[in-house]
């Protein structure tokens, strides 16, 4: 199966889940424009696999993509494998970088306290915008190879 995005997911204000929407742009050095975690850092897109929500699913929450504030959901591509640098291309040219795996939560979320654990902390990844552009639900993701 080919890596692709499963759903792309964003919320104006941070500390809230994420609605789903068909489409985002992503700019240069910004993240998701309209997105409450957009800002010139490290963490402008965050990321999660579909896999990795499917754990939280098997242990009997109703959760989907954007419950755990991620950005993008993706299928078919194991994020916690990939090292710090990596680049991929998404759709039709926007490169983002892996920034950060895994993130420390500071304040337990409604999530670890329905399950008793968040994927979100070990198993998300953190990327900035390299090229900017549109992203839509079910394009491909490519792994670039370093030059």
């Amino acid at each position: 199966m080919s890596s692709k995005i499963f759903a792309i997911s964003t919320s104006e204000k941070k500390g809230m889940r994420k609605a789903n929407v068909d489409s985002a742009i992503l700019k240069v050095d910004h993240g998701i424009v309209g997105d409450a975690h957009a800002d010139n850092w490290h963490r402008q897109v965050s990321l999660l696999a579909k896999e990795s929500i499917k754990k939280m699913q098997d242990l009997g929450l109703d959760v989907g993509p954007g419950d755990f504030a991620e950005n993008i959901t993706t299928e078919g591509i194991e994020l916690v494998t990939l090292p710090i640098g990596t680049r991929l291309k998404v759709g039709n040219g926007v490169i983002i970088r892996i920034s950060q795996i895994g993130k420390e939560c500071h304040n337990r979320c409604a999530i670890y306290y329905q399950a008793g654990d968040c994927v979100m902390p070990r198993e998300g990844v953190f990327a900035e915008v390299l090229t900017g552009g549109e992203i839509k639900t079910n394009d491909k993701i490519e792994v670039l190879k370093d030059d």
